[in-house]
Parts: C-alpha cells; sequence; structure tokens
C-alpha cells in the first residue's frame, strides 16, 4: 500500500510537471515556425491546465 502512494506521489511530482513543460516547449516550437495553430493553442492551453502556475511567463529567446 505504502509503495503504491509512493509511486502515485512520483508520478505527480515528476511526471506530470514534466509533461506540463514538454507541451509547452513544443508549442513555443510549433509557434516560431509556422506561426499560431489550433495545435499549438490546444498545446499550451492543455500545459496551462496541467500547470496554471507557469501559465503567464513565456520565454522569448
Amino acid at each position: 500500500m505504502i509503495q503504491k502512494r509512493i509511486a502515485q506521489w512520483a508520478v505527480m511530482a515528476v511526471a506530470v510537471p514534466l509533461a506540463a513543460a514538454g507541451a509547452r516547449r513544443l508549442s513555443h516550437k510549433l509557434e516560431a515556425r509556422r506561426g499560431p495553430t489550433g495545435v499549438s493553442r490546444l498545446l499550451a492551453q492543455g500545459a496551462d491546465l496541467i500547470r496554471p502556475q507557469h501559465a503567464k511567463r513565456r520565454r522569448f529567446f
């Protein structure tokens, strides 16, 4: 039972933020290449749903 809780915590603490960051990065790359599209907006919205505290921060580089 404790192992199951540790595995759930690991997924929530590590995998979910990484997925959100990957979706946001992919969204920015797509927008840089092709401009804003429905797919890039969906990726950004999905990342914002998962990690809303980083929704307003946008890197320009």
